[in-house]
C-alpha cells in the first residue's frame, strides 16, 4: 500500500491477498456462532441480555459496560445489532461493544478497566488509617498470631 497524489493506493495482488485473508476469519468467526442472534434489555435486574448463534446467553449488568452507567431503561432498551452479529449499539447514546470484549469480560476501553480495578482512595484511606490504628478494617482491634493460636486452642 501506498500514498499516491494523496491517495492509499493499493495493488490488486495485495488487496486479494487481504480479502481472503478478511474472509477466512470472518468464516472462522462464524463457525464458532459467536455471534449475536438476538439482544434486549431486562429492566427489573438492569441486565443486558446477549444471545449468541451457538445458544450461549450472556447476563451483563447494564453497569459495567462504559457509557451505559448513567443511560435510562428507555436507552437502554434501544439496542441494535451490529453487522453480521460482531457487537451491539445503542444509538442514543453512541455506545457500541463488540462479542469478542463481552466473552472476554471487557466492558470497556483499557483506561477505563484499569481505573475500575484500583481501589478507591476512600478504601486505601480507610485501610490505611485502620492498619495505623492496629485495626482490621471492621473495626476490631488485630490479633497477634499468637493471640490467634491462643483462641484456636481455647476454642
Amino acid at each position: 500500500m501506498a500514498i499516491k497524489g494523496g491517495k492509499w493506493e493499493m495493488r490488486d495482488a495485495e488487496f486479494e491477498q487481504q480479502y481472503a485473508e478478511a474472509t477466512r476469519l470472518g468464516q472462522a468467526e462464524t463457525a464458532t456462532g459467536a455471534y449475536v442472534v438476538a439482544a434486549r434489555y431486562d429492566k427489573l435486574a438492569r441486565r443486558i441480555v446477549v444471545e449468541l448463534a451457538n445458544g450461549m446467553s450472556l447476563l451483563v449488568p447494564a453497569r459495567l459496560i462504559q457509557g451505559l452507567q448513567a443511560a435510562t431503561a428507555k436507552e437502554l432498551a434501544e439496542i441494535e445489532i451490529l453487522g453480521a452479529g460482531s457487537g451491539l449499539y445503542w444509538p442514543q447514546l453512541a455506545v457500541d461493544i463488540g462479542v469478542a470484549g463481552l466473552l472476554a469480560g471487557g466492558f470497556g476501553t483499557k483506561t477505563r478497566l484499569a481505573a475500575a480495578e484500583r481501589p478507591s482512595a476512600t478504601a486505601a484511606k480507610r485501610t490505611a488509617t485502620a492498619s495505623a490504628k492496629g485495626l482490621g478494617l471492621s473495626g476490631r482491634k488485630k490479633l497477634s498470631s499468637a493471640g490467634a493460636r491462643k483462641r484456636q486452642r481455647a476454642a
